[in-house]
């Protein structure tokens, strides 16, 4: 027998502390969710990849980790000068920064969770979000390896006492990203010198053969970059930024997507179909699709398979953020930031548009790990004000809504995918649903009006009825709420509609006496 799917969890951080909610469905009128953890202190909150952990900082001070299955404490970490911490993708292992007077005091720890082991250490002037976490795990904490100048350095995850395994020199290496899933390849950036271009440069982490380059990019007019490896580690998206648009066209710099793939397949431009900036890119959860939104207002949407083939063409709007649903069925296209918050829900298997709705002021957004709601939230210090959460269902309608005062931070707790059944028995697109209620319509009116045939004399034509087109058909619940509750009840009509019936009837028997010959009976 399947074991039931894991309840949704969601952690909302405000200024006095972190707690963690019971995830949707909600029982209508829910104002507060039911809290699984009580509100804690902190000043910054994670969860390890797999949500197995979750851990919860205090600024200068401690980092505590927490089981999420119990949410009791598994280990509590006292560090003062804390700066920065994060956990390892299983949860198995923390990674902390602290403020150093010098460099013979060492600020980067490995730590083991369970046993509160430091396992490797090492002094870091600085640290950027970019150079954060500064040691990479793969997603099995199988691989792990860091930047240093000039080279990246590979160590054995079961055993870092063993110190650096091997290297791979890239000379001038400013940024770095391991594949994760699985960790067989590593991909570092090395920014333009001296007249010569820039570069992205993809590595086996085999030891064997680690120093050989399996696919390169190079590039002019590169300030930073953006690395996404898909499931898989078999293609890499590089969005290239430049500080400065040469043509004039934009305030925001220039940007282009490139893509590699590590069997050398395909190395240059994505072909995208009109001018302007590269607003957001994402892999499908597969990893054998990814979609873009790009160009000048209204932004193009465009979803490529991973040999760079336009797939499906999404349409343009209002638009710079693209979410695509853990189970790769639905796709979000939203104008969060500047823009007025449109949201667009597609159904990508059936490749069609299922509604549109807003989400105003919105600063973050996410699929929940079954692939059934679709969370935004409008946060600080972003927004200082009308901060809430907001979430929808799969087809884009509100199901819950929450305000708070002030709110820094709303995020599901992840989980496998696939531990959830997909959605395609419980769900169908709203044009589905359209069809479906106006064939019902049609079935009835056509009963009756077989009813009405049968009594009515052989000679008589059905009287043709009038068009209503289809998104006037809806059904007697919605009809009740576009009429304000007002219509008659119990199918009682008003004194005109009774007098327009007869009328109507009056006129009927006459045509109908009209064509047999006799003289109609007025009254």
């Amino acid at each position: 027998m399947a074991s039931p799917p894991p309840a949704l969890e969601i952690l909302v951080r405000e200024p006095d502390g972190c707690t963690v909610w019971s995830g949707p469905p909600y029982p209508p009128g829910t104002t507060t969710p039911p809290q699984r953890l009580p509100k804690t202190a902190c000043s910054a909150t994670s969860f390890s990849t797999d949500g197995a952990r979750l851990l919860a900082t205090v600024a200068s001070a401690s980092a505590t980790v927490y089981d999420c299955r119990t949410l009791a404490v598994v280990k509590c970490f006292e560090l003062p000068g804390l700066l920065a911490a994060a956990l390892s993708p299983t949860g198995a292992y923390l990674q902390t920064f602290q403020k150093s007077s010098s460099p013979q005091e060492k600020n980067v720890t490995v730590w083991h969770v369970d046993s509160a082991a430091a396992l490797y250490q090492h002094y870091q002037k600085s640290m950027s979000k970019a150079t954060w976490p500064m040691v990479q795990f793969s997603a099995d904490e199988s691989v792990a390896c860091r930047m240093m100048p000039n080279e990246i350095q590979f160590f054995d995850p079961k055993d870092f006492a063993k110190g650096i395994l091997y290297r791979i020199r890239m000379p001038g290496i400013a940024t770095m990203q391991l594949a994760t899933a699985p960790g067989s390849h590593v991909a570092g950036f090395v920014p333009e010198a001296k007249g010569v271009p820039a570069s992205v440069q993809i590595f086996s982490c085999n030891k064997d053969t680690q120093n050989q380059v399996v696919a390169r990019r190079s590039f002019f007019r590169c300030s930073t970059v953006q690395l996404h490896w898909n499931k898989g580690s078999t293609g890499l998206l590089v969005l290239v930024q430049a500080d400065v648009d040469k043509t004039n066209q934009s305030y925001y710099g220039e940007t282009k997507l490139n893509y590699l793939t590590t069997d050398r397949a395909f190395e240059g431009i994505v072909p995208l179909k009109k001018d302007g900036p590269v607003h957001d890119v994402q892999w499908s959860s597969s990893g054998s699709e990814f979609a873009v939104v790009y160009g000048f207002m209204p932004a193009k949407a465009t979803i490529f398979n991973k040999k760079c083939n336009p797939l499906v063409e999404l349409g343009e709007g209002p638009y710079n953020t693209i979410r695509w649903n853990p189970k790769g069925r639905f796709v979000v296209l939203a104008g969060f930031g500047n823009l007025p918050g449109d949201m667009a829900f597609w159904d990508y298997s059936e490749k069609k548009l299922v509604a549109k709705t807003k989400a105003e002021c919105s600063v973050t957004s996410e699929w929940s790990p079954d692939g059934r709601h679709f969370m935004t939230a409008t946060t600080a210090p972003r927004l200082q004000i009308d901060n809430c959460i907001k979430i929808f269902d799969h087809n884009g309608s509100l199901q819950f809504k929450k305000m708070f005062e002030r709110l820094y931070q709303a995020d599901w707790k992840p989980e496998v995918p696939e531990r959830f059944s997909d959605i395609a028995d419980l769900t169908t697109s709203l044009s589905t649903l359209k069809i479906e209620e106006t064939k019902k319509q049609v079935s009835a009116q056509g009963s009756k009006s077989a009813q009405t045939a049968s009594k009515a004399p052989a000679n008589t034509a059905p009287k043709p009825t009038a068009y209503r087109p289809p998104h006037a058909k809806g059904s007697a619940e919605l009809q009740d709420k576009l009429f304000g509750g007002l219509a008659p009840a119990g199918g009682e009509m008003s004194k005109n509609a009774l007098r327009n019936k007869k009328r109507r009837e009056k006129q009927k028997e006459k045509k109908a006496a009209e064509a047999s010959g006799s003289p109609a009976d007025e009254s």
